[in-house]
C-alpha cells in the first residue's frame, strides 16, 4: 500500500523543522503497508460502505407501510424518493472541502455519526416533514462518504484501485441487499411497527464509527491527498521534494523539475484543472447522473411494482433484496476487469442490455418472470461501482480523483433528482406502470451513450489542459 509523506525529503535545501521519515519509510500518521493501520482502514471502509445504502432500501421495503402511517400520497412519496439525489448533490459537493480542513477520516467518522443519528430519529421525528428531516442528516452522511470513499482508496491503495473499489462495492451492494431482504421479516418479528423496523439499522451505523474514530485524527493525509506533488513523492522516494504551496480549491499543480534538475532551475508554472473543461467528466457525470436515476427508481418503487402485479410484501422484498445483491459478487468483480480494459465502453454495453431487457420484462410480465427480472435489473444496477472505478482511473492523481469524484457525483445526482419524482407523479397520474416502465426504459439509452464516452482512455488533467 502506498503511503504519503508528511514530511520534506532529506534532499531540501532547507532543512524541515520535524524528524524526516527515510526514504520509502510510511510517516507516523499513515496507516503502514500490511500493518495494524492498514487492516483498520480496511476494517472502516468496509462497514461504511455497508451504511451506504441501507437509509434507502429499508425505506423502499416499507414504502407502502410509511406511506399509510403518515398520510403520503404518491407524489409526496415520489417526493421523498427524491430526496437521497438531492442530498447527496448538495452535500457531496463539500466533501473535498471539508475532508482539506478537517482530514477525509474525520468526515467519514463524522458521515456514519449523522447516520446514526438520522436512522434513530426520523421513525419517531413525527409527521411527513419530521421524517424528511432526519432523513436528510443521514443520507448527509452518506453523502460525504460516498464522494470521499475514491479518494481514500486512490490515496492508500493506488497499486489496488481496482481490488479495494470492488472492495468496498461488494459491502455497499452488501448492505443494500441486506436491509431489502430483511426489513420487513424484522419487522413483522418485532410486532409489526414500520417504526421499529427502520430505526434498528442506526445499530449497523454506529457500529461503524468506531473503526473510523482512531482514523479521524490523521489530518495530515487530508492535505496530502490532495497534493500532487506529495503523490510523487510517495510513489518515488527518489523524487525531488518541493517547499510546499499554499493550496488552491479546484487547481492541480503541474509535475516538478525531474530528478537531477539543477536546484536553481525556475519551476514550471502553476495549471488550474478546470474540471468543466473535460468532455470526459461531463461524459461520466452524466453517466453517474441517469445510472443513479435508474438505481433510485428501482430501489423505491421496485417492491411497489411487483407488489401491484400481486406479488406478497415479503416477497416483494425479497425479490429487491435479490436485485441488490447482484451487486455483491459483480461489484467486485467488475472493477477488475474494468480496469485491465483500455476502454470500458464493452461493459457498459452489456449493463445497458440487461437494464432494456428488464423493464421490457416488468412491462409485460411482472409477477410471472419476477425472479428474472430482479435479477436482470441487478445486473443493470453494477454501473455504479462501474462508474467509482471510471472515477479513479479517468484521473492521474489524488487532486484530480478528489475533484472529479465531487464533479462526476454532485452533478450526476442532481440530474437524478427528477427521476423517482416523476415515476411517483406519472404512477399516480396514469394509475398504472406502463408510463413509468417507458421512461425508466427510454433513460437507459442515453446512460449507454454517455457511458461509452465516459470509458474512453484518456483523463481529465488531460484533456483540460488542452
Amino acid at each position: 500500500m502506498m503511503v504519503g509523506m508528511t514530511g520534506e525529503q532529506t534532499r531540501t535545501t532547507t532543512p524541515p523543522p520535524r524528524r524526516t521519515p527515510a526514504a520509502g519509510e510510511p510517516p507516523r500518521t499513515a496507516p503502514r503497508a500490511g500493518g495494524p493501520g492498514a487492516r483498520l482502514l480496511v476494517v472502516g471502509i468496509v462497514l461504511a460502505a455497508l451504511n451506504l445504502r441501507p437509509a434507502i432500501t429499508s425505506l423502499g421495503a416499507l414504502l407502502e407501510e410509511v406511506r399509510d402511517g403518515l398520510g403520503m400520497s404518491g407524489s409526496v412519496a415520489g417526493l421523498l424518493t427524491s430526496v437521497p439525489p438531492l442530498c447527496f448533490a448538495f452535500f457531496g459537493v463539500m466533501a473535498p472541502r471539508l475532508a482539506r480542513r478537517f482530514g477525509p477520516g474525520a468526515v467519514v467518522c463524522a458521515g456514519m455519526a449523522a447516520i446514526t443519528a438520522g436512522l434513530l430519529l426520523r421513525p419517531y421525528a413525527g409527521g411527513t416533514t419530521g421524517f424528511l428531516a432526519a432523513s436528510a442528516l443521514a443520507l448527509m452522511g452518506i453523502a460525504v462518504s460516498n464522494v470521499l470513499m475514491p479518494v481514500i482508496v486512490k490515496r492508500h491503495f493506488p497499486d489496488r484501485v481496482g481490488t479495494m473499489t470492488g472492495l468496498y462495492s461488494m459491502a455497499l451492494a452488501l448492505g443494500t441487499s441486506a436491509a431489502a431482504a430483511i426489513t420487513v421479516p424484522m419487522t413483522e418479528a418485532l410486532g409489526g411497527s414500520w417504526q421499529t423496523g427502520l430505526a434498528l439499522w442506526a445499530g449497523l451505523a454506529a457500529a461503524a464509527v468506531l473503526p473510523w474514530l482512531p482514523l479521524a485524527r490523521d489530518r495530515g493525509t487530508a492535505r496530502e491527498a490532495t497534493d500532487p506533488a506529495r503523490e510523487r513523492q510517495a510513489r518515488d522516494p527518489r523524487a525531488p521534494a518541493r517547499v510546499p504551496q499554499p493550496s488552491t480549491e479546484g487547481r492541480a499543480r503541474v509535475p516538478q523539475q525531474p530528478a537531477g534538475a539543477h536546484a536553481g532551475a525556475p519551476r514550471p508554472t502553476a495549471a488550474p484543472l478546470r474540471i468543466t473543461r473535460s468532455r470526459t467528466a461531463w461524459a461520466l457525470a452524466v453517466f453517474f447522473g441517469l445510472q443513479a436515476t435508474a438505481a433510485y427508481i428501482t430501489m423505491g418503487w421496485m417492491p411497489q411494482i411487483f407488489r401491484d402485479a400481486g406479488v406478497p410484501a415479503s416477497t416483494a422484498g425479497l425479490l429487491l433484496a435479490v436485485t441488490m445483491a447482484m451487486g455483491v459478487p459483480l461489484a467486485f468483480v467488475i472493477p477488475r476487469v474494468a480496469t485491465r480494459l483500455p476502454h470500458q465502453g464493452p461493459i457498459v454495453l452489456a449493463l445497458g442490455g440487461c437494464g432494456l431487457v428488464g423493464y421490457a420484462g416488468l412491462y409485460l410480465a411482472p409477477a410471472g418472470g419476477a425472479w428474472a427480472w430482479a435479477l436482470l435489473l441487478g445486473i443493470a444496477n453494477c454501473a455504479f461501482p462501474l462508474a467509482l472505478t471510471m472515477v479513479g482511473m479517468r484521473a492521474r492523481t489524488g487532486a484530480g480523483v478528489a475533484q472529479l469524484s465531487a464533479f462526476a457525483q454532485s452533478t450526476g445526482y442532481l440530474i437524478s433528482i427528477p427521476g423517482p419524482l416523476l415515476v411517483g407523479v406519472l404512477y399516480q397520474h396514469s394509475g398504472g406502470w406502463g408510463l413509468p416502465l417507458a421512461l425508466m426504459a427510454a433513460l437507459m439509452v442515453p446512460q449507454t451513450v454517455v457511458g461509452v464516452l465516459a470509458g474512453r482512455d484518456r483523463t481529465v488533467e488531460e484533456e483540460a489542459a488542452r
